[in-house]
C-alpha cells in the first residue's frame, strides 16, 4: 500500500461485484483498502489498478479459523466492510446441507466474527466504521431463497442493535440493503435467468451509495426508491400475501 498515512478500509467479498467496486469506492475517498476474497487472482487483477492503495489477502471465510487470521495479519483497521456472502435458490428441502451450512458460515458466523474482533479497537480509539452489506431480503421471509433470507435478517438486526450500542463511542454500524444488482450473485445463486434482475442496479451505484451511508455514520441504506418502497410496504402487507408474492417469485 502507499506510504501516505491514510485510514484503512477492508473489504470482504473484494473480488467481483459490490465487493469491488467497495473497494474503489474507499480508495477514491483517500482510504488504503485490504482486499480479501478466496480468489487471489482476482483480487490482484482489481488491486493493480487501485493506484498502490491496495494490499491483498486470500482467505476463505467459509474456514472458521479466516477472521481470527486476518486480524493477526491486519491489525486494527479503520473500517470493517462485511460483504462477503452468497445465496442458493431452491427449496430448503432439496438443496444441500452443506451448501446451506455453508451459507450460514459466510453470511452469519464469520460476518460476527469479524465484527466482534474488529470493533474493540475502535471503540478504544473512539473512532471506526463498519458498513455490513444485508439485502432487502432481510425484510421478509423469501421462499426459494430461506437461508439466505434469514441470514441477511440476521444481518440487519445485528447492525441496527450495534448502531444503538455504540452510540456515543465514535463508532458507527451502517447496514447496506440492495436490492437486484448487477454481480456474480444471481448466477452463483442460480438465478441468473430470473426477471426479478432484469432492472438489476449497478454494482457501482450500490457502493456509491454505502459508501456515503457509512461515512455519514448512518444506521441503514435501502438502495433504489422501488427498494425502499418494497421494504417499507412488506412491514404493513398482510404476512401470508407477501410470503405468496415472493413464493411466486422465486419458484413459480
Amino acid at each position: 500500500m502507499s506510504g501516505t498515512v491514510r485510514p484503512v478500509a477492508l473489504v470482504t467479498g473484494a473480488s467481483s461485484g459490490i465487493g469491488a467496486e467497495l473497494a474503489r469506492a474507499f480508495v477514491r475517498g483517500r482510504h488504503d483498502v485490504v482486499l480479501v476474497a478466496r480468489r487471489r487472482d482476482r483480487l490482484e487483477a482489481l488491486a493493480a489498478t487501485l493506484g498502490g492503495h491496495a494490499r491483498v489477502l486470500a482467505e476463505d471465510l467459509a474456514d472458521p479459523g479466516a477472521p481470527a487470521r486476518l486480524l493477526a495479519e491486519t491489525g486494527p483497521v479503520d473500517v470493517l466492510v462485511n460483504n462477503a456472502g452468497f445465496g442458493a435458490l431452491g427449496r430448503f428441502v432439496e438443496l444441500p446441507l452443506e451448501r446451506q451450512l455453508g451459507i450460514v458460515q459466510v453470511n452469519v458466523v464469520a460476518l460476527t466474527a469479524l465484527t466482534r474482533l474488529y470493533l474493540p479497537p475502535m471503540v478504544a480509539r473512539g473512532h471506526g466504521r463498519v458498513l455490513n452489506v444485508a439485502s432487502t431480503a432481510a425484510f421478509q421471509p423469501g421462499p426459494g431463497l430461506a437461508v439466505y433470507g434469514a441470514t441477511k435478517a440476521f444481518v440487519l438486526s445485528l447492525s441496527e442493535a450495534l448502531h444503538a450500542e455504540l452510540e456515543g463511542t465514535g463508532v458507527t454500524v451502517t447496514c447496506l440493503c440492495p436490492g437486484a444488482t448487477e454481480s456474480e450473485f444471481a448466477a452463483t445463486a442460480g438465478m441468473g435467468d430470473s426477471r426479478l434482475f432484469r432492472h438489476a442496479m449497478s454494482a457501482a451505484e450500490v457502493a456509491r451509495q454505502g459508501f456515503a451511508a457509512t461515512m455519514a455514520g448512518r444506521r441503514l441504506v435501502v438502495t433504489g426508491t422501488l427498494n425502499q418502497m418494497s421494504a417499507m410496504g412488506v412491514r404493513f402487507a398482510p404476512r401470508g400475501l407477501a410470503l405468496n408474492i415472493a413464493r411466486k417469485l422465486l419458484l413459480g
